[in-house]
């Protein structure tokens, strides 16, 4: 029994310890937004008996239009977000569903355009979006992110899809409801786990976007968060106080995102018992 205890003691003291290493970059982080002129980086003894404020948040907030950029990056990564789950959910359920010509060929060719680096597409998505007149508006980046988001959606929703048993399309079927009402009466609500999870990773994704982001928007007033965070950067890199609390902020909508989906992450079983027998 003492040798149990022990060795639990030993691991956890382990986990624990390895937890705080992991841990202590970002906690000096945050207290270093609480340093005032923090023109050098604090020394561990400084950060450690700082008095917490939001003097620097509060600049950070109101210099270089960072509060509209992180208003644009808001709608935009949301608007991604919701039509890629959205269209990706309707694309995996005509190829789990139904049956046609040159499906599996086509499938293989939404996944070679995941192998695609973003950055050499970039030059013949420019091309396109410029080709519809779609340069420096927001819709241009949908058109590209939502477009992305799609091929991930479709791949990672296909085998939920198929994993889901016919047999409880039947109620639908008798109540005279078609494709659309199955699709979003029994596959959506089966599939939640799953479509959590993939909301926390395209949100993400699109939240963090600089390359096409920065290409795309010529406009300063339509920035959004990550090219005007490169640029505050570039403006207050010595300060670091103003730095990691532009950091920190640029994290709030990712830390909110992962809290309202986390319970949705993928889980085994989520269709279990939906059908008797």
């Amino acid at each position: 029994m003492k040798v149990n205890w022990l060795s639990r003691t030993v691991i956890y003291t382990i986990i624990i310890l390895g937890a705080l290493a992991f841990m202590f970059p970002f906690i000096y982080m945050l207290l270093t937004t609480f340093v005032k002129s923090a023109y050098t980086l604090p020394k561990p003894k400084e950060i450690f008996t700082v008095i917490p404020n939001l003097t620097n948040y509060d600049i950070v907030w109101n210099r270089e239009n960072f509060a509209r950029a992180f208003m644009n990056s808001v709608i935009v990564a949301s608007v991604a977000m919701v039509g890629g789950l959205f269209l990706g959910a309707l694309t995996a359920y005509g190829f789990s569903r139904f049956e046609f010509p040159g499906k599996e060929f086509i499938f293989r060719g939404f996944l070679l355009t995941m192998m695609i680096p973003v950055v050499i597409a970039i030059v013949p998505q420019y091309i396109v979006i410029k080709s519809l007149g779609l340069v420096d508006t927001y819709t241009g980046l949908w058109l590209i992110y939502i477009g992305g988001g799609v091929v991930g959606s479709t791949f990672f929703l296909r085998g939920f899809f198929e994993s889901i048993p016919r047999e409880l399309e039947e109620s639908v079927l008798i109540d005279g409801g078609g494709d659309w009402r199955i699709f979003w009466n029994i596959y959506l609500p089966q599939s939640l786990p799953a479509i959590g999870t993939l909301a926390i990773f395209s949100f993400n994704g699109t939240w963090d976007e600089f390359f096409l982001a920065l290409t795309l928007i010529k406009d300063e007033a339509k920035r959004t968060l990550p090219v005007a965070l490169q640029m505050f950067y570039d403006k207050h890199a010595t300060n670091y106080g103003w730095a990691f609390a532009a950091s920190i902020i640029a994290l709030f909508p990712v830390i909110a995102i992962y809290i309202t989906f986390q319970k949705k992450f993928v889980q085994g079983g989520f269709n279990e018992g939906g059908v008797k027998g």
